[in-house]
């Protein structure tokens, strides 16, 4: 028995009702959580790790590993969004920039980095417990980055 073929005509079809059932409601935009919570807290954690990674990214970078640089800014843009959340909540303690310590520079390496993102990467789904919708989902991106880094990453440079 032959399998069943489904026309391009079908597949298009098909496709077309998904888009729209998934655009019309779109994804869950985060929202700013109340200064104290423990959401707000979690996300002031994550942009010190953020911090703290971008600070080994750039150490390696400035050493000459240039290939580094994309790895870097992805890891800058999370940062940002992070900024925008816990700015939303007039919080007075937020982060407003990268503070890379000089023993976190002297500590880089290729293989930190790829535990580091490792790590990271297994601990975003324990994370997503008690956060709304939109910041589960900003959090399961940044995972999800993270993993993807831990398996890019190059071996050597």
């Amino acid at each position: 028995m032959r399998p069943r073929h489904l026309s391009r005509r079908i597949l298009l079809a098909g496709g077309a009702a998904a888009l729209t059932a998934c655009s019309a409601s779109g994804p869950p935009q985060p929202s700013a959580p109340a200064p104290d919570s423990p959401e707000t807290l979690l996300l002031k954690e994550l942009i010190a790790e953020k911090e703290r990674t971008i600070g080994l990214y750039s150490s390696l970078i400035a050493g000459g590993a240039q290939k580094l640089v994309p790895f870097r800014d992805r890891h800058q843009a999370h940062l940002n969004e992070l900024r925008k959340l816990v700015a939303a909540t007039a919080s007075p303690t937020a982060s407003t920039s990268p503070s890379p310590s000089a023993t976190a520079a002297k500590k880089a390496s290729l293989s930190r980095l790829r535990d580091l993102e490792r790590k990271a990467a297994a601990l975003r789904p324990r994370q997503l417990a008690n956060v709304s919708p939109g910041v589960a989902q900003l959090i399961a991106s940044i995972g999800a980055c993270e993993a993807a880094h831990a398996a890019a990453l190059p071996r050597s440079l």
